[in-house]
């Protein structure tokens, strides 16, 4: 008879399988874009709900029809630029050096420099997530030239900067953020092996071996159990639905499990994104390609209780 082949669910598309430090992760590569602005925002993971909208799209097979779609909800509060940074280029990449603080608006030579970017400070005291702590991260700044960036820049030091300021509705984005933590697990759960037969010794939910004879070590495909989740991920090319300014409109009766109300701004994206409730994540400029899905008519947003 055949013999049928099933392979693992364990990826090895992410390698090292490596824990990421901290939720507040660091974005190493911005989209170049001649357009005054920031290049990216924040928000917090509210929860998932879903919508009816009509299909607008020329392309699709249900134009004209109504859809239902799942949706992210994330909670935007304004972020604050606490101060400029300068940088400035040489064989090794780009180099940090000069920083403006709030405090300091000084004139500087901009043509000594090679490129802008800006400290933001979240403000989860306007939610009610429970943190009062804010999140400090570099987001890059867009522009025809040096200029314009560090003009863009200088003007809104100290100043709150809005979802509605960077982002429109129907735009694609690239989302960063950190997946779950599951902690310590095991070989059939971290990586989908098959469980043994009832005759097999000793266990049932473990790997039959640590590989081949020679070479004499344990690859690093093998299947082991260890620490899952908690890693950076970035999906790209995610829609925004929909940009509110009423919560009302949004508030699911009882709120939302493990969230509660929300309170500021908020984003709604189509499908789920890493990490649970309440976690920061970051939406980006999108890095391959600038997609639109036009102009969309939402007719309905479920606001039933999801506990």
């Amino acid at each position: 008879m055949p013999h049928g082949h099933k392979p693992r669910s364990g990826s090895l598309q992410f390698w090292p399988r490596k824990r990421a430090k901290n939720p507040n992760i660091k974005v190493k590569s911005w989209v170049n874009s001649t357009k005054p602005g920031l290049l990216g925002f924040s928000g917090y993971k509210a929860g998932m709900t879903h919508i009816i909208l009509k299909d607008n799209r020329s392309t699709s097979l249900t134009k004209g029809e109504d859809i239902c779609w799942p949706v992210t909800v994330i909670e935007c509060p304004p972020i604050k630029i606490i101060s400029v940074r300068l940088y400035k280029r040489d064989a090794y990449g780009l180099k940090l050096k000069t920083e403006i603080p709030t405090k300091n608006k000084k004139d500087i030579n901009i043509e000594d420099y090679d490129e802008v970017r800006v400290n933001v400070a979240t403000q989860p005291k306007k939610t009610g997530i429970g943190s009062k702590k804010p999140q400090i991260f570099e987001i890059a700044v867009g522009g025809k030239d040096i200029k314009q960036k560090f003009e863009y820049a200088k003007e809104r030091l100290d100043k709150e900067i809005k979802i509605t300021e960077v982002f429109k509705q129907g735009q694609f984005i690239d989302i960063h953020g950190v997946t779950k933590g599951k902690g310590f697990q095991g070989s059939v759960k971290r990586f989908g092996v098959s469980l043994k037969a009832h005759k097999s010794e000793k266990k049932r939910r473990a790997i039959g071996n640590l590989g081949a004879w020679t070479p004499k070590r344990v690859s690093f495909t093998i299947g082991l159990p260890g620490k899952m989740g908690y890693h950076l991920r970035t999906e790209y090319n995610k829609a925004i639905v929909s940009i509110g300014e009423d919560p009302s409109k949004i508030n699911v009766k009882g709120g939302y499990l493990n969230y509660g109300i929300l309170k500021n701004e908020y984003a709604l994206i189509k499908g789920s994104i890493p990490g649970p409730r309440k976690r920061l994540v970051k939406f980006l400029e999108p890095i391959r390609g600038s997609k639109n899905l036009g102009n969309l008519e939402l007719k309905y947003i479920s606001l039933e209780s999801k506990q």
